[in-house]
């Protein structure tokens, strides 16, 4: 029985895309997401989010890329500007598995402590969580097993009695190594529906309208689908 939910922030909850920012600093799409790629990249990223300082890393990529020296400084002088805020449909199935009573529900996130106040400030629903675990803090990441432990031990969390949900396919396969039950996360509308699919009971009542929404196309195709069979004599 799943009495555990554990939630990636970015891409699931918050809207975070270096593209709100950077689409404005470099038009085209070509260059913007060569710049993305291979110089302010995921990696590149991600090492700031498992500890190292935003200055050490904005620095080092200065002096690799000095002709992209203003576009660099950016990435963290103007990060705010890469929220989009809240992803309210997530939030809205977020809050209602907080107020059913049944959960307790964390966060495991690849996430700077540095920039962390700044999300905290746009999205308040962060403290809903009952506990979250940050990279930036942990000084270690996704998918790296032990970030995934540090969350299990801190809060005494049965792997198998939790359900993880990210939007990052990798981070999916090494919660499941761990023997953690995980949902990939593409929309809130297929999240829910993967809940009653796959975990049925506990979560129809939360999902409700959207069964009912698909149910109601599957029954619509199955009539038109029957309507266009040939009558037989």
């Amino acid at each position: 029985m799943i009495n555990t939910i554990i939630f990636d922030l970015g891409g699931v909850l918050i809207d975070w895309n270096p593209n709100h920012l950077y689409s404005q600093l470099i038009p085209n799409e070509e260059e913007r997401q060569h710049f993305l790629t291979h110089i302010c990249s995921p990696d590149w990223n991600e090492e700031q989010d498992a500890g190292r300082s935003l200055s050490d890393g904005t620095e080092l990529l200065v002096n690799q890329f000095p002709e992209h020296e203003a576009n660099i400084r950016a990435f963290y002088g103007r990060w705010e500007e890469m929220l989009g805020g809240p992803m309210e449909d997530t939030v809205e199935l977020f809050r209602q598995l907080k107020e059913s009573g049944k959960y307790k529900i964390y966060a495991l996130t690849n996430w700077s402590a540095e920039t962390y106040d700044i999300a905290l400030k746009q999205c308040p629903f962060l403290n809903w969580f009952d506990g979250i675990v940050m990279s930036g803090l942990e000084k270690t990441r996704k998918p790296h097993p032990e970030f995934y432990q540090i969350l299990l031990d801190r809060y005494a969390v049965e792997p198998t009695e939790a359900l993880f949900i990210d939007d990052n396919y990798r981070n999916i396969l090494a919660a499941e190594k761990m023997g953690i039950k995980s949902v990939h996360f593409n929309s809130a509308k297929e999240l829910r529906l993967t809940l009653i699919r796959y975990y049925k009971w506990p979560f129809i009542a939360l999902c409700l309208p959207e069964l009912v929404e698909d149910l109601t196309k599957r029954r619509s195709l199955q009539q038109a689908q029957h309507k266009r069979l040939p009558i037989k004599k």
